[in-house]
């Protein structure tokens, strides 16, 4: 049985989280505009369900960042969320490949048992989390997920990154909302403080 990683996630009141979760096998998922599309509209549902606030996002072609801010007590908020984002994304990539006979969804069909296989878009486990409080910590997150496309070579400038919250940074103050994006709820006004 293979060893499967457990996150222990802490949630205390005002603490943003810094998340990130890979496409299954890191396997570059995420590469059109339709299925990135339809991942923000799961992280809208997601945030509306649960009452957790998208702060900043970027959508790399493997694996997704997100910097969010619960507003409801408790733990199991930052566990339903990525379980409200992921899930119902997952059945939605599933249908489209098995109306479209892609090879694709044998490569994401695994076997768990002899008798039981699943549907894996994203790796398996709780990704990871990290609580931020001090506003260098924020503000490190912010420009570390914003670079990560400049980094791995995909855009020249931040803000050249279609799926990303930069241009939403970009103005002060902050602000300007795309359409096809997900909405961004921004800092709390005492974040950076």
């Amino acid at each position: 049985m293979p060893h499967r990683k457990t996150v222990r996630r802490v949630h205390e009141p005002g603490h943003l989280h810094e998340l990130t979760f890979s496409c299954y096998r890191r396997l570059p998922l995420l590469t059109n505009h339709d299925w990135r599309g339809r991942l923000a509209r799961s992280l809208d549902a997601a945030s509306t369900q649960t009452g957790v606030h998208l702060v900043a996002f970027i959508f790399m072609p493997e694996h997704v960042h997100l910097l969010v801010l619960p507003t409801r007590p408790g733990s199991s908020s930052i566990s339903e969320y990525l379980s409200r984002i992921k899930q119902p994304f997952s059945r939605e990539i599933k249908a489209i490949l098995e109306q479209v006979r892609s090879p694709l969804l044998a490569r994401l069909t695994v076997r768990e048992r002899p008798e039981r296989t699943c549907f894996r878009f994203w790796q398996e486990g709780g990704g990871y989390d990290r609580n931020l409080f001090t506003p260098q910590a924020i503000r490190a997150s912010l420009d570390y997920l914003h670079a990560n496309p400049v980094r791995r070579g995909l855009c020249r400038r931040a803000i050249d990154w279609h799926w990303s919250s930069a241009r939403y940074y970009e103005n002060d103050p902050p602000g300007a909302q795309e359409p096809d994006l997900p909405r961004i709820d921004g800092l709390p006004p005492d974040a950076l403080a």
